[in-house]
């Protein structure tokens, strides 16, 4: 099955680690990253989603951040 995972974060070095993270476990981009200003916040927000072939059916239950 491909899993997918879209991951978010403040426009920090952390985005930018949760990314390196997801990689360093297998998981590759999947389109290009996005950018946007959170008006509750007040701050710039990232996203990028990541796609990683693994074995298993899909259920609701997967924990996709373990994979």
């Amino acid at each position: 099955m491909k899993a997918y995972r879209l991951l978010t974060e403040d426009d920090t070095s952390a985005f930018c680690h949760k990314v390196t993270l997801a990689l360093s476990k297998g998981w590759e981009l999947y389109g290009s990253p996005a950018y946007g200003f959170d008006a509750e916040t007040g701050k710039m927000r990232c996203a990028q989603a990541v796609v990683k072939e693994v074995e298993g059916e899909y259920s609701p239950d997967v924990k996709l951040g373990q994979l």
